[in-house]
C-alpha cells in the first residue's frame, strides 16, 4: 500500500519526510504545477508518478513513457521522484535527460513511445515545479484526464504492479536538432538574436538557428537556474526590453525569445519593437495561407480580432476558429479540425503538417519566421508588421486571485456581461455586439473593441486582455469598463502590469 497524500505537511517533521504531500489545486486544467516544498514534496511527486502510471494502464495505453526535465536546480530530483512512482506502477521509462518540452514530445515519435511526462514549471518563478503529461501523441492531458489523475492521486487509488523498467537515452538532443535542421539552408542571410533568459533553451536554440543558416547573436544563453536577470518568459516586459536593446545594438534582423521549457517564442522586430505573439501569428497566417489557400487557423480567445477581419487572410480564404486558451486545448482543437496552425497569444504555436507534428515548439516557430522573411526578400520584420491593419492591444495582464476563488469570480463576471447584453446595457459606451464564452468571457462592442477575462490555468491569477481597432483611447475605455467589473470583487488583487 501507499499512504493517502495530505494537502499540507509541516517541513522538518517526521510526517513531512515520511508521507506524501500534494495540494489539490496543483492539478490544473491541462498540466500540474506546485510550489516545491510548500505544496508538494518528493514523496508527493512519487505519488503523482504512481497515479500517472495507474491512469495509463486504466486508459489501456501501452505503459511506456518519455520523461525529461528543464533546467532548474531541483528539476532532476523532481523527475527521479516521479520516475520511481512510474516504475512502481509498471511503466517502462525512457529518460532523455535535460530537455525542452517539445524535445520530449518529439521523443514520443522518434522512440515510438505513446506517453510523456515532462518535468517543467515553464515560465513560472523559481520555486515552482510541474509536469506536462500526455498519453496520445501529439496531445497532452486536458480537464478529463487531469480530473481523473487528481482522483487517483488524492485517493491513493494506485495499482502497484511493479515490473517497470528504466532506460536513459544517450545524446537524444542530437536527434531532435537533426530533425529540425534536416532542410535546405536559408538563402537570405539573416542575423537573429537568440534570447534564452538563462533557461533550458540556451543549450539548444543557438545551435539550431546557426544550422539553418542564421548568424546568431546569443543573449543570456548560459544555463543558470537562478535566472539572475529575469524569468525566461517572452511575455515579460523585462525580457522583451532586454531583447530590444540587444537587437538595436547588434543590428539583428529579428529577435527571438524562448521561454523556460522552449515551447514558446517571443519576437522583437529589427527596429527593437516587440510584436505580441498574436500579431506574429497573423503575419505567419498571411504567409502560410498564400501557400495553402482556404486554410483554417485555430486562435485562442486572448488573440487579436485581425484573424477574422484581416483583408489579406480573407482574400486567401483563411478561416479563424477562436478557441480556449491553453496548450492542451489548442493542441486538441488543431488536431481535431485539421487546422494548418494554432496560434495562442502567449506564444504557443501548433504547426500541423507540413510544418510540424501538431505540438508546440518555440524553435519551429522561430524557423517559420525565418522562412517567412526569406519568402519576402527586401522586406524587413518591421515592414511585415506595419503592413497589418492597425490595432491597439494590451499586454496580458494578470491580477492576483486565489486558485480556490478565481473560477467563481470569472463565472460571476461572465453572468454580468451576459445580463448586460440581454438588457442592451452599454459597455465602454457601446452596445455589446458579441460574447464568446468558451473560456471565460470575451465581450466585443459595436466598434470592434473587445475585452477578455478568464482564469489562469497555471497561477493564482486572472487573465485580462483588451484591444481596439479604433484607437488607443478606445482600448483604454474597454480596460476601464472591464476593470470596473473586476473591482466589484474584493478577491481580485492588483495587476502584475497594466496599460
Amino acid at each position: 500500500m501507499f499512504p493517502r497524500p495530505k494537502p499540507v505537511l509541516v517541513p522538518n517533521t517526521y510526517e513531512y519526510e515520511s508521507g506524501p504531500m500534494v495540494k489539490p489545486t496543483g492539478f490544473r486544467e491541462y498540466d500540474a504545477r506546485w510550489l516545491l516544498g510548500k505544496e508538494i514534496n518528493l514523496m508527493g511527486l512519487q505519488a503523482l508518478g504512481l497515479g500517472l502510471g495507474t491512469l495509463i494502464h486504466e486508459m489501456g495505453v501501452r505503459p511506456e513513457i518519455v520523461t525529461g526535465h528543464d533546467f532548474r536546480g531541483y528539476s532532476a530530483s523532481v523527475k527521479m521522484a516521479l520516475v520511481s512512482g512510474l516504475l512502481a506502477a509498471g511503466c517502462k521509462v525512457h529518460d532523455i535527460g535535460l530537455a525542452l518540452s517539445p524535445m520530449a514530445y518529439f521523443a514520443q515519435f522518434a522512440l515510438d513511445v505513446p506517453c510523456v511526462a515532462m518535468v517543467t514549471a515553464s515560465h513560472n518563478d523559481n520555486g515552482w515545479t510541474g509536469v506536462k503529461m500526455g498519453a496520445n501523441r501529439p496531445l497532452t492531458f486536458g480537464p478529463d484526464e487531469m480530473t481523473r489523475l487528481k482522483e487517483i492521486v488524492l485517493d491513493a487509488a494506485f495499482a502497484l504492479r511493479g515490473g517497470g523498467a528504466y532506460a536513459f537515452v544517450e545524446n537524444f538532443p542530437q536527434r531532435y536538432i537533426a530533425d529540425l535542421t534536416n532542410r535546405p539552408k536559408l538563402k537570405r542571410r539573416l542575423k537573429v538574436l537568440a534570447a534564452c533568459g538563462n533557461g533550458t533553451a540556451g543549450a539548444f536554440a543557438p545551435r539550431v538557428l546557426e544550422a539553418i543558416g542564421c548568424e546568431v547573436v546569443p543573449l543570456d544563453c548560459d544555463l543558470d537556474h537562478t535566472f539572475p536577470k529575469y524569468n525566461p518568459n517572452p511575455e515579460d516586459m523585462k525580457m522583451l526590453h532586454a531583447m530590444r536593446d540587444a537587437v538595436l545594438a547588434s543590428g539583428a534582423d529579428v529577435g527571438f525569445g524562448f521561454d523556460g521549457d522552449g515551447d514558446r517564442c517571443g519576437v522583437v522586430d529589427n527596429e527593437g519593437e516587440e510584436i505580441f505573439a498574436d500579431k506574429v501569428g497573423v503575419m505567419l497566417a498571411r504567409d502560410m495561407s498564400a501557400l495553402h489557400p482556404g486554410a483554417t487557423f485555430v486562435v485562442d480567445v486572448k488573440s487579436t480580432g485581425l484573424f477574422a477581419t484581416d483583408p489579406v487572410l480573407r482574400k486567401n480564404g483563411a478561416r479563424a476558429d477562436y478557441w480556449k486558451t491553453g496548450h492542451s486545448y489548442m493542441k486538441r482543437r488543431v488536431n481535431e479540425t485539421g487546422a494548418l496552425v494554432g496560434f495562442e497569444k502567449s506564444g504557443h504555436f501548433f504547426f500541423n503538417k507540413p510544418f510540424g507534428r501538431g505540438y508546440d515548439d518555440g524553435l519551429v516557430s522561430a524557423i517559420a519566421v525565418c522562412d517567412m522573411l526569406e519568402r519576402n526578400p527586401g522586406r524587413s520584420m518591421s515592414d511585415l508588421k506595419n503592413a497589418l491593419p492597425k490595432t491597439w492591444s494590451s499586454p496580458t495582464m494578470s491580477p492576483h486571485c486565489d486558485d480556490e476563488k478565481k473560477y467563481g469570480i470569472v463565472d460571476q463576471v461572465t453572468r454580468h456581461f451576459e445580463a448586460a447584453k440581454q438588457k442592451g446595457e452599454p459597455v465602454a459606451g457601446q452596445k455589446i455586439r458579441d460574447l464568446v464564452t468558451v473560456n471565460g468571457v470575451r465581450v466585443t462592442v459595436e466598434d470592434g473593441s473587445w475585452g477578455l477575462v478568464r482564469a489562469s490555468s497555471n497561477k493564482p491569477e486572472l487573465v485580462v486582455v483588451v484591444e481596439s481597432p479604433q484607437s488607443e483611447a478606445r482600448m483604454r475605455d474597454m480596460f476601464k469598463a472591464v476593470d470596473a467589473v473586476l473591482r466589484t470583487h474584493p478577491e481580485v488583487g492588483e495587476y502584475n502590469q497594466t496599460i
